[in-house]
């Protein structure tokens, strides 16, 4: 892709609650995978495909975040935006509140407890699509939000809530959803902004992006491919062993730096 995006938002505004008592004197963001904070792993990342400035959405604990990215982190210049109820809300509520950045063109997103490597956005780079969501084959460790590809790699169904048991013989493959994702300018203009304005207007402001996805894929109203990241090393850390597997995956910070 030629025209990658300069600017990306990344999620930061959850208290972690599975995660305690790791996260009872600190940000989920900012729990260290083999030394490095998830956040700081993503920005180090972000600032590796050419990305200039970042929006940060806080909540619980934001001064920790705040003290530990600053207002520029490496050549990224960082701004932030707060969520006061995010004890209340989902990640569809803290994506609108920065729908200002979100209008000013195209756009990486990003949920804050994710680790991954850098050719996880590498996947998203390459594909032509103009909106793109990595994703990954789902396998029987996994959970959560999951999606089913068409034959030419673009999202057809979004499904929440997935287990091991939903991989039944002669159903359609499932792909994870990594939560990254790349947004072109016309496509948050048109359809994610105003979309995620209806729903929060309509009082869902528990909701999550997922869900805001899969609505609109439901409907027809948005297309996004899929950038399948098989191989790519990346993990959703939600508990304490969703940690330990993380760090067994990626050995040690100094090779994910590299």
């Amino acid at each position: 892709m030629t025209n990658a995006p300069k600017k990306a938002v990344i999620l930061a505004a959850g208290c972690g609650s599975r995660l305690r008592p790791l996260t009872d004197l600190r940000p989920k963001p900012l729990v260290e995978v083999n030394g490095t904070p998830i956040l700081h792993n993503a920005l180090r990342n972000l600032e590796a495909v050419g990305v200039e400035e970042v929006t940060i959405v806080i909540g619980y604990r934001k001064d920790d975040i705040q003290y530990s990215c600053g207002n520029h982190f490496g050549n990224l210049e960082i701004s932030y935006v707060e969520s006061p109820v995010f004890n209340k809300t989902g990640s569809a509520y803290s994506l609108w509140l920065a729908r200002h950045a979100l209008l000013t063109g195209d756009m990486y997103l990003l949920e804050g407890d994710v680790f991954f490597e850098l050719d996880a956005l590498r996947h998203l780079e390459m594909q032509e699509a103009e909106s793109v969501a990595a994703v990954a084959p789902f396998d029987p460790s996994m959970e959560g939000s999951a999606v089913v590809l068409t034959k030419n790699d673009y999202i057809a169904e979004v499904r929440m809530k997935q287990t091991a048991a939903n991989l039944n013989d002669g159903s359609p493959p499932l792909f994870k959803t990594m939560n990254l994702i790349r947004f072109s300018g016309p496509d948050l203009r048109e359809t994610i902004v105003p979309h995620l304005d209806d729903r929060i207007c309509c009082g869902a402001v528990k909701s999550y992006m997922e869900e805001l996805l899969s609505d609109l894929v439901q409907k027809k109203a948005f297309r996004i491919a899929a950038a399948i990241c098989d191989g790519v090393r990346w993990y959703e850390i939600d508990n304490e062993d969703d940690l330990r597997i993380a760090e067994a995956m990626f050995l040690t910070a100094r090779e994910i730096a590299c």
